[in-house]
C-alpha cells in the first residue's frame, strides 16, 4: 500500500460516507480504495454502497478535471473505427453504404441523427460524442 492509499475498510470505519472529491490526491485515495474493493471476490452490502459511492465522485471528479477537447464528430469515428480495428466497409450496416461511410469520413456529408444513434449503439458511447 502506497503513502497515498486510504484502505476501504478505513474509509468504512472511520467516514461513514466518503466526500466530495477537491483535490488530485483524495482522487487517487479514493482510486486506490476502490481499486481495494474491486480486488475482492465478494464485496458485503456496505462494500458495495461504498464502491458505487466512490466511482460517483471520482467520475464527478474527473469529468470536471479532466474533460477532453471537442473532437470532429468525423474524427471521433475514425478513432472509433482505429480502436475497434474496423474498416469503412464495416460499417456499411450503419450507413446504409460503403459511399456514405467514405463521404462522411471524406467531409462530403455530416452525420445524420439516425447515424449517431446507430454509431453510438454500436460503440456503446453516449450520443454527446459526435456533437
Amino acid at each position: 500500500m502506497t503513502a497515498l492509499a486510504i484502505s476501504p475498510d478505513y474509509l468504512l470505519s472511520r467516514f461513514k460516507a466518503p466526500t466530495v472529491v477537491r483535490s488530485e490526491k483524495q482522487n487517487e485515495q479514493y482510486i486506490s480504495a476502490l481499486s481495494q474493493l474491486e480486488s475482492k471476490k465478494q464485496l458485503t452490502a456496505e462494500e458495495s454502497r461504498l464502491a458505487e459511492l466512490l466511482t460517483l465522485l471520482i467520475s464527478d471528479y474527473e469529468e470536471k478535471h479532466y474533460q477532453l477537447p471537442k473532437a470532429d464528430p468525423r474524427e471521433v469515428v475514425r478513432e472509433l473505427m482505429r480502436a475497434n480495428g474496423l474498416r469503412q466497409k464495416d460499417l456499411a450496416d450503419v450507413f446504409g453504404t460503403e459511399s456514405i461511410v467514405s463521404d462522411v469520413l471524406n467531409g462530403k456529408r455530416e452525420l445524420n441523427k439516425e447515424q449517431i444513434k446507430r454509431l453510438s449503439e454500436r460503440f456503446k458511447v453516449s450520443p454527446a460524442v459526435f456533437f
